[in-house]
């Protein structure tokens, strides 16, 4: 076979691989269908070539099939893991926020074979979060901008006032100097005035942009404290 031959058969070989390759989805969709299937290309071609190219076709989809059926497998597992699912279908969530809280210092405490089981208080740290949730879903926060940030009066009633009157001069200890702040409280007859200021004007806006609830989210205490309080290191009135 001369070498111009050759080639225009080796093209022609090509061609026809390409058009199986973007006919056989639509094949395949339209017989699902109950439609009259689209005329297969490897018809024009002998039996000797059609065996080839389909030889070769096979060879080129089952790689790109495992790949697409492995991409597949990989977005579900990821899908349920975002949804607090294992692949074997046990679910991960706690459930409640403050079980979760605790059951991850539980795992902290358990994994560190230094931890004095003789001192570990997860009541006190249970209590904390109960506070926690008071403060956070029941308090009454009323806000108002003053000369160089916001003054907050926080009040309740109750188990929600109890909750105020231990969280709120905490916090404000912790958080003082954080960002160039000042804080301060006073006590209120139904709760605690909490003040937060600060000489910077970026500052000013971002204390008035947190608000109540951004201001008592701020810092990074919060988790080491937990942990210290469940491994008793310090005394809390929760």
């Amino acid at each position: 076979m001369t070498g111009p031959i050759r080639t225009r058969r080796f093209a022609l070989a090509a061609a026809a691989l390409t058009a199986i390759a973007l006919l056989q989805p639509i094949h395949h969709a339209t017989a699902a269908d109950g439609a009259t299937p689209m005329p297969s290309t490897a018809g024009h071609m002998s039996g000797h070539e059609h065996g080839q190219m389909q030889g070769v076709s096979d060879q080129g989809q089952q790689p790109m099939q495992g790949t697409m059926h492995q991409a597949g497998q990989d977005m579900m597992h990821h899908g349920m893991a975002m949804h607090g699912q294992t692949a074997s279908g046990a679910p991960t969530m706690p459930g409640q926020d403050a079980f979760g809280a605790i059951q991850e210092v539980v795992r902290i405490l358990e994994a560190d074979p230094k931890t004095d089981w003789s001192k570990v208080n997860l009541e006190a740290l249970r209590q904390h979060l109960i506070d926690m949730n008071e403060v956070t879903l029941k308090a009454d926060a009323a806000a108002k901008p003053i000369d160089g940030g916001l003054e907050i009066a926080i009040t309740g009633e109750g188990r929600t006032l109890a909750a105020i009157q231990r969280m709120i001069p905490a916090h404000a200890q912790e958080i003082n100097g954080l960002n160039g702040w000042s804080t301060k409280t006073d006590p209120l007859p139904s709760g605690v005035r909490l003040t937060v200021t600060s000489n910077d004007a970026k500052e000013v806006a971002h204390i008035r942009g947190l608000g109540f609830i951004g201001i008592l989210a701020s810092g990074v205490h919060h988790q080491p404290h937990h942990l210290a309080m469940a491994k008793g290191e310090f005394p809390h009135a929760h």
